[in-house]
């Protein structure tokens, strides 16, 4: 989850800024978290909390509804008609990995995570970024895998072709805004498994271009369950949070590793 945060953070003065450089900083006075950190937070509070998946989104996005969310995301959580709507978009797979680290099985992140999808994204493809999404995170920090077998695992069981690296910043460079689960989440996976730090994997995703928060979002949150990430960065993508935020965050580090990181 604190991958999710720290890459929404990082990513949100590219989105509809200039192109980012090689080097750039990675946190400015014009970064904030968006729609991605608030549907993170969401989600973990409902696991937490033993909330309705829905109910809590509904809640957070309309407590910070001027985030950048998308028109029809928008529409379903400011309305009082809360059907899902049949989006494959990515954010189903950006909020989704509180679900890898607090389930305990394979079977159950799955189910978690398509629950978590389902209430909006209830496209198949919307569905299957936020399993693929959480189950990568639950692999990773249970078992130690190479890269070349986690490639190979989400290949076969989700029938995603991961692109080279090149191809992920060929098609960035063309100002393509790729904001579909079935481009954004094989992206961020190769970012994560070109990279050799949690913060080489978000600088990847931002250099990406398009959907610079959301890339470096769903890619943070791999790189988070396999890389220590480092205090600094940490304490630095605090500074941008409110307070009932980081309460949260702080319920979900205390569950997971038995106090804030």
């Amino acid at each position: 989850m604190l991958g999710a945060i720290i890459g929404d953070i990082v990513g949100s003065r590219f989105e509809a800024g200039p192109p980012p450089q090689p080097g750039f900083k990675l946190f400015t006075p014009e970064c904030c978290f968006t729609d991605d950190t608030v549907c993170t937070v969401a989600i973990a509070d409902a696991i937490l909390k033993h909330r309705d998946y829905a109910e809590s989104l509904v809640d957070w996005c309309r407590r910070y509804n001027n985030r950048g969310f998308g028109g029809l995301f928008y529409q379903w959580f400011m309305g009082n008609d809360h059907t899902p709507y049949g989006s494959y978009g990515n954010g189903s797979a950006m909020r989704v990995s509180s679900v890898g680290w607090l389930f305990n099985d394979i079977d159950t992140v799955m189910e978690e995570a398509r629950r978590s999808a389902a209430v909006s994204h209830s496209h198949e493809e919307g569905i299957k970024g936020a399993q693929c999404t959480a189950t990568l995170i639950y692999w990773l920090r249970t078992v130690r895998v190479t890269k070349e077998r986690l490639k190979h695992s989400v290949e076969q069981k989700f029938g995603y072709e991961i692109p080279s690296l090149k191809d992920v910043m060929r098609i960035g460079s063309l100002g393509h805004f790729d904001g579909t689960c079935q481009e954004t989440v094989p992206a961020a996976i190769r970012c994560f498994l070109e990279s050799d730090s949690f913060e080489d994997a978000i600088r990847k995703a931002v250099l990406a271009d398009g959907d610079t928060d959301t890339k470096a979002a769903i890619a943070g949150s791999i790189a988070e369950a396999y890389y220590e990430v480092p205090d600094e960065i940490v304490n630095s993508a605090f500074e941008y949070l409110p307070h009932d935020m980081l309460d949260v965050v702080n319920e979900f580090c205390d569950c997971v590793i038995g106090g804030m990181k």
